[in-house]
């Protein structure tokens, strides 16, 4: 079967069930899924007075009954930095458990690691927004035996509450945390920011053990997680290594090509219409996106326009224009630098906030709908819009989705910066390689050969010719593209279906099928 973007959808899938096609940004709720059915979380008590302190993961691992199919959760606000997944696997495969359902919210490079385990039957399906590394690739190569998921952030909120995804056993790592497991990720030696990926874990699965190197008296304060949730507690020596939350990807690039695009895009944000005293903001995590801030920063002086909130995952710069009065508060699911930590602890306009209330679409406050701009980054664009941060040129697995769709859907202004072809590759072409975010959501594109803009917002295009930005067509863009590059040589793959994307609503956009190796 097809969905709405004319994608081709298995009907059933092994492992995964039944696939509904994706039909359009708001289809479900405009069919009227205002109320979609959950599960209620588990409901467990403790004796009075028992301790929860357990003399270490392996201990806690096995007081919570592994066994063979479960599925094991774990949150990625160390990034770059984490341990945990690694040496919990790796416990787990001591123990002899297998067939295993990984759902952790996001897997980075520093969890290839965790790759032999995919090959020797330990772990045999994952559940991510996110895989990069050697993991992206051997999932592409059909390493796993059952098709992989990715999911956006608010996606994975939905499919933990409506019990598509029953975690068993979730894992949390805390920069401090108490005997009873109240914890944060806001103070200690590996202070990491936000838990706001973690909290539906905490909530949802069925055992809870929170892992800190940071055992501090009762209670721990601020709470992101609190003890009612909570099972076990393990102190250990290192949750992992906080200088590794930002990466290449969380700074503001330094590229003079990115650097050009930011200032473009920083135009056609402050000619839109959208830039005005009030407006909320988010940008993505990529160098361009980060950039695009710094000229709006500048601008926002210039105009002596004050917003209304920053939202998303959150770095260091964003704090510092909260500090200067450009933003009255920041609603913060992920801090992107370990800096960020000590303004959410100590700033009562810097607020955490769950994954859930950020982007889940089947709630009554979703953050992301009160968004009035964003910036988005893209491995690639087509024609019709439509964005892969995915896949990369050769099919394999290299992406997240993170929050993408879901703002990108909420936002008033959706804007895309991105080179028009790196390497020789095509990033703005006729047809992407797996579609993660539908064009309908796209308003804007920013390149540095040429500024696009969605034929359906024809208001914005009048804006922007108004205030004398050039505006070009998008096939006209991708053909010039195309006159530089070549016509890219088509991903060679074979007809198995490895992986699937679905988009926030839980409908599936596109498929990924293995790569001919």
């Amino acid at each position: 079967m097809k969905n709405i973007l004319q994608r081709e959808i298995p009907e059933k899938l092994e492992g995964i069930g039944r696939l509904e096609p994706f039909g359009g940004a708001f289809s479900k709720l405009k069919k009227g899924w205002m109320e979609e059915k959950t599960v209620p979380p588990p409901n467990r008590a403790k004796m009075p007075h028992s301790s929860k302190l357990c003399d270490s993961l392996r201990d806690a691992i096995i007081k919570s009954k592994p066994r063979d199919g479960m599925t094991i959760s774990f949150h990625h606000h160390l990034r770059g930095g984490d341990n945990l997944v690694f040496e919990a696997i790796k416990i787990l495969a001591e123990l002899g458990v297998k067939d295993i359902t990984l759902a952790a919210s996001s897997l980075t490079t520093a969890h290839d690691p965790i790759l032999p385990y995919f090959k020797d039957g330990t772990i045999t399906q994952v559940y991510a927004s996110g895989v990069r590394g050697e993991l992206g690739k051997a999932i592409a190569e059909g390493v796993l035996p059952k098709p992989f998921v990715i999911h956006s952030h608010g996606g994975r909120v939905r499919s933990v509450h409506t019990g598509k995804i029953k975690i068993d056993l979730a894992i949390l790592a805390a920069s401090a945390a108490d005997e009873e497991g109240n914890a944060t990720g806001t103070h200690g030696p590996s202070a990491f920011g936000s838990m706001g990926y973690a909290a539906i874990d905490s909530w949802y699965a069925s055992q809870v053990i929170v892992v800190t190197d940071n055992l501090v008296d009762y209670p721990c304060v601020p709470q992101s997680i609190t003890q009612n949730y909570i099972d076990y507690v393990v102190k250990v020596d290192s949750i992992g290594d906080p200088s590794k939350i930002a990466g290449g990807t969380t700074r503001i690039t330094k590229a003079p090509m990115d650097l050009q695009i930011a200032r473009l895009a920083a135009q056609v944000i402050a000619s839109s219409g959208e830039l005005k005293e009030g407006f909320s903001f988010q940008v993505g995590a990529g160098g361009a996106s980060l950039a695009v801030a710094k000229y709006i920063r500048k601008i926002m002086k210039q105009r002596s326009i004050k917003g209304s909130f920053i939202l998303g995952g959150v770095t260091s710069y964003g704090v510092d224009m909260l500090n200067e009065g450009l933003f009255r508060s920041i609603f913060d699911v992920q801090s992107f630098d370990a800096a960020v930590s000590s303004s959410l602890l100590e700033n009562q306009y810097h607020i955490e906030i769950p994954a859930g209330l950020y982007a889940n679409p089947f709630n009554c406050g979703c953050m992301t709908n009160k968004l009035d701009i964003v910036v988005l980054g893209a491995l690639e664009i087509d024609t019709d819009f439509n964005v892969n941060v995915i896949t990369g040129s050769e099919g394999y697995v290299r992406g997240a989705s993170g929050g993408h769709c879901d703002t990108a859907s909420g936002a008033n202004l959706t804007v895309v910066v991105c080179p028009s072809f790196r390497g020789r590759i095509p990033i703005v072409k006729k047809k992407v390689h797996t579609i993660v975010t539908p064009g309908e959501s796209i308003d804007v594109l920013v390149t540095e050969r040429g500024i696009c803009v969605n034929p359906k917002r024809p208001e914005l295009k009048a804006n922007l010719e108004a205030a004398g930005i050039a505006v070009k067509d998008i096939e006209g863009l991708a053909e010039e593209v195309e006159r530089i590059t070549g016509i890219a040589k088509p991903i060679e793959t074979t007809d198995r279906v490895v992986g699937i994307v679905e988009y926030r609503d839980g409908t599936v956009i596109d498929v990924i099928h293995q790569v001919k190796i």
